[in-house]
């Protein structure tokens, strides 16, 4: 079931929005603890599942009759449709031009099933990636706090959020600190309001009420729990959907490139075509055959099967990013990554594990060794009595839980730093639940990316207690004095300088450094400020989270590929510089290192410049804000920017960014839908293998495009030669030319498409911003290809013709001799094309160098085209449609002559090309 219902009905006397909070609890059959298992089931039954219905699809038959309003489509239909009329008026009529009309349609109806079936295959593959990205939400139930699919949600649920958390259901809040919702997506609000849980006017709207928010919106900021009242369908989200999601997409560029390409070809084809027709009528030629032979040549300009081989290509590198970690959401993504030329990259989960382990905790100037690693209890604090009250006011500022894991052991749910936190202070001997139960909570300053701090407020005996944990510099900003064996020191230009030194000295040893504080007040509910400052240097937790092994090796991949990676991290300096040394993005002794505070005193054009001073630079200690600057600047150097992000208020530089990257494992709600690609491992080598599969999929377009229309020109130069020449007849006819496109090209063009990654595709340096796919290189290598291939097989057809010792004027549309010219034609282009595409493997590589095997289904597609071919030349029936005769020995050796001729001097340009221009290398 998808259709779910409300638990508060239209008739309520009171809306749960005018109900104190206390007693939300009473009016959805819930508790504070959460529902049972059981009550979750009975729910479920009549509520269903928390999801809203697949969009309205197209039904199959509309699907595939879109198939045919391609421009190529309509101009084959066209085309189909005059030949037949051809017919009619032919007295007598010939069979041929029937032939010729059925088989252009033929191509169409082919072209058609196969785009429909890839469409069909993309939408299903793009369905079953998009259930890798993780949907789930916190929730209480059982007592517990649990992670549970958003799916899973019933009415009468406790959901728990925190800044970043996607709002999964229609909620009613009924604790709330700091809260605030960005409610765009819903009103178009463009910025956060501020929620409360306090009673709303049962006379105003839902939408209005300050205790409500809502499915499709976000946390903006602070940390709350509300009841579900709504879910599915029955959401104020549910009840547009459908709308929104009826909007048409957008084009992308490369679609568009594609639909000019497409008109441009078309229109050289009609104009070609035309200009034949009018240079055979003065020749004597019946109208009909002459119009016959100008859609022969209209026909042999069409590349057919292009809709399809872009398809398949594209469907391709998706699913091969897929399998490398790399969910990319948007077509667009995969056009950019090819010419990506920044990678702004995070720390934290990206370049290391995120596997934090606190080995190293410092207090009252001493340093503690920490034993142990992950999330499990084994290990000890040396010497712990002295640090118990630090690890305990860090445990206690935090929201993170210890879990079971599922494959044994204990995982986090929540941060991994404060994970880590609760880990260290077990083993110190810390008794978290009872210092819980000692000191019970009594708000929350939740962190934010501004303060870089983030306090709790407990009530502990007679009076409270605040703490305080987050980046060294934030927290000694509002220190006054220092916990020193149980005794406070004032903390004074000496003292601060030695404290100061020892979290320099955390950080140099390439941990991640965390101060805690602690602050006692008289009044009962502190303001922000003053829990804040007037603070007890309690000590620093120094924490190690391992760089990833994979990233070094992705990091040498990158520079070699001409990508220049900047860190941008929140983290201390000397940790960042400690990191990027290890994986490989700081080679050199003093790299440039900028804080948010540099930052906030630059200019946007002092920015530019300092980004056009060095290759290795790190900004640390940034927020989002400055990210997103750092973004834009780059931006307007030209540069194509990938950006990494995982909080809320990463969306903003997300979605500005050429590519976004959104951390699909760690990374937050609001950050997976900004993005328009997601990790799911979190890795930065994730990103540089989707950005070798990009530059892939845009290199495959491109070798598909060549060989088609080199084909095409192989097509074209015979029926021009013929007709400047003077002869009679044509050396190809229409249906060979669909025989060929369709029979021996359209395969290979798919199969090029899978073709993988060149191994030097990342020692090239990014493809320009604009440069387009029919660039000038791209038409020069189809002409040098199409040129040879043309030569070859009009020489093969009037060699053939000319040691015959018959006259041109003898020549008649049945004689054996032309038969057997045609039949050289078609096979000399058939073999040719099957060089073509082993040549079409590699732009600079030889094809000795990565195999003649290398792609199995190229070599079985052009097997199948051979076959065909060589069934069109003995096979009886086929002889009929197409007008051919039976080849000897001698004449596939000439065919296969033009063949080898071809792929020899395609190696010999690659020789040239890799001798006299080596694509330039970043060291």
């Amino acid at each position: 079931m998808t259709s779910v219902a409300a638990v508060e009905p239209e008739t309520t006397a009171v809306p749960v929005q005018a109900v104190p909070a206390a007693d939300v609890y009473v009016v959805l059959a819930s508790a504070p603890a959460g529902l049972s298992a059981g009550q979750v089931a009975a729910r479920r039954t009549t509520a269903g599942f928390n999801e809203l219905p697949a969009p309205g699809r197209r039904r199959l038959w509309r699907r595939l009759a879109r198939q045919f309003t391609d421009l190529f489509a309509i101009v084959l239909i066209v085309a189909a449709g005059i030949t037949f009329l051809a017919y009619l008026l032919q007295s007598p009529r010939e069979v041929g031009t029937l032939q010729l009309a059925v088989a252009i349609i033929c191509v169409v109806l082919l072209n058609a099933v196969i785009g429909f079936a890839q469409e069909y295959s993309a939408e299903r593959t793009a369905q079953a990636l998009q259930a890798m990205v993780p949907h789930t939400c916190r929730v209480m139930r059982d007592g517990e706090r649990q992670e549970v699919p958003v799916r899973d949600l019933v009415p009468g649920d406790v959901v728990v959020l925190e800044a970043g958390d996607a709002v999964p259901a229609d909620l009613r809040l009924v604790e709330a600190r700091d809260f605030a919702v960005d409610n765009a997506a819903l009103t178009g609000e463009s910025e956060p309001v501020h929620r409360s849980s306090e009673p709303a006017p049962a006379s105003i709207p839902a939408l209005q009420a300050r205790n409500r928010i809502f499915m499709g919106t976000s946390v903006a900021s602070g940390v709350g729990r509300g009841l579900v009242v709504a879910t599915g369908v029955e959401t104020e989200f549910g009840r547009i959907f459908r709308l929104a999601a009826a909007a048409p997409q957008p084009t992308t560029p490369l679609q568009r490139q594609i639909a000019a390409m497409a008109r441009w070809v078309s229109l050289v084809a009609l104009t070609v075509g035309a200009a034949m027709f009018l240079m055979r009528l003065p020749t004597g030629q019946p109208f009909v055959a002459s119009f016959v032979f100008a859609l022969g040549v209209m026909v042999a300009l069409v590349p057919e099967g292009l809709p399809a081989t872009l398809s398949v290509s594209l469907a391709i590198g998706v699913r091969r990013m897929a399998r490398r970690h790399a969910l990319v959401k948007r077509l667009l993504a995969v056009e950019a990554l090819g010419s990506t030329t920044v990678i702004c990259t995070d720390k934290t989960g990206t370049l290391t594990k995120a596997e934090m382990t606190v080995t190293q905790v410092w207090a009252a100037g001493r340093a503690h060794p920490v034993s142990g690693v992950g999330y499990g209890p084994e290990g000890e604090v040396t010497d712990p009595v002295p640090v118990r009250a630090l690890l305990s006011a860090a445990a206690l500022c935090g929201n993170a839980r210890l879990v079971a894991a599922a494959g044994g052991g204990r995982r986090v749910l929540g941060d991994a730093t404060e994970g880590a936190l609760l880990v260290v202070a077990g083993k110190a001997g810390v008794d978290l639940a009872a210092e819980e139960a000692a000191a019970p909570r009594v708000a929350e300053f939740p962190f934010d990316p501004t303060r870089k701090l983030m306090t709790t407020v407990h009530r502990a005996g007679g009076h409270t207690a605040c703490y305080v944990k987050g980046a060294p510099g934030a927290v000694l900003r509002g220190c006054v004095d220092v916990d020193w064996d149980g005794r406070s020191r004032p903390l004074d230009a000496g003292l601060r300088a030695e404290v100061i030194a020892a979290g320099d000295a955390l950080a140099a040893g390439g941990l991640r450094v965390l101060a805690v504080a602690r602050r006692v007040v008289a009044g009962a509910r502190p303001s922000q400020e003053e829990a804040e400052s007037g603070l007890t240097l309690l000590g620093f937790v120094g924490m190690a989270d391992p760089p990833r092994p994979e990233v070094a090796e992705a990091v040498r991949m990158c520079r070699r590929a001409g990508i220049r990676i900047i860190m941008v991290s929140g983290d201390h300096p000397l940790t960042a510089e400690a990191v990027a040394r290890r994986v490989g993005i700081v080679r050199r002794g003093n790299p440039v290192v900028v804080t948010g505070d540099r930052l906030d005193d630059t200019d946007d054009p002092g920015l530019e410049v300092l980004l056009s001073t060095s290759d290795e630079l790190l900004f640390c200690r940034v927020s989002p804000e400055h990210k997103m600057r750092v973004v834009a600047a780059l931006q307007r150097r030209g540069e194509i920017v990938a950006v990494t992000g995982d909080g809320a208020n990463d969306a903003p530089a997300l979605k500005h960014a050429d590519i976004g990257v959104a951390m699909g494992a760690s990374g937050t709600d609001v950050a997976r839908e900004a993005s328009v690609m997601v990790l799911l491992d979190d890795s930065f080598a994730s990103i540089a293998a989707a950005v070798k599969l990009g530059r892939s999929v845009y290199h495959n377009i491109r070798k598909f495009l060549v060989y088609v229309f080199s084909s095409n020109v192989g097509e074209l130069v015979p029926l021009l030669a013929a007709t400047f020449a003077g002869f009679p007849l044509v050396p190809l006819l229409a249906v060979q030319v669909l025989a060929i496109d369709l029979g021996s090209d359209v395969l290979p063009a798919l199969a090029l498409g899978a073709e993988p990654p060149e191994p030097d595709v990342m020692d090239r340096p990014p493809r320009p911003r604009r440069e387009r796919l029919m660039s000038l290189a791209v038409a020069r290598r189809i002409l040098f290809l199409g040129g040879i291939q043309a030569a070859g097989v009009t020489a093969a057809f009037f060699w053939h013709v000319h040691s015959s010792g018959i006259a041109y004027a003898d020549l008649t549309a049945d004689h054996p001799v032309y038969r057997e010219a045609l039949t050289i034609t078609q096979a000399g282009i058939v073999v040719s094309q099957f060089f073509v595409s082993l040549a079409m493997r590699t732009d600079r590589q030889s094809l000795f160098t990565v195999g003649l095997f290398g792609n199995p289904a190229l070599l079985a597609a052009g097997a199948l085209g051979l076959a065909f071919m060589a069934g069109v030349s003995y096979l009886e029936p086929l002889q009929d449609i197409f007008h051919t005769a039976p080849l000897d020995a001698a004449d596939w050796a000439v065919a296969a002559g033009c063949g080898v001729l071809l792929l020899a001097m395609e190696e010999g340009r690659k020789w040239v090309l890799r001798h006299r221009r080596p694509e330039r290398r970043t060291s």
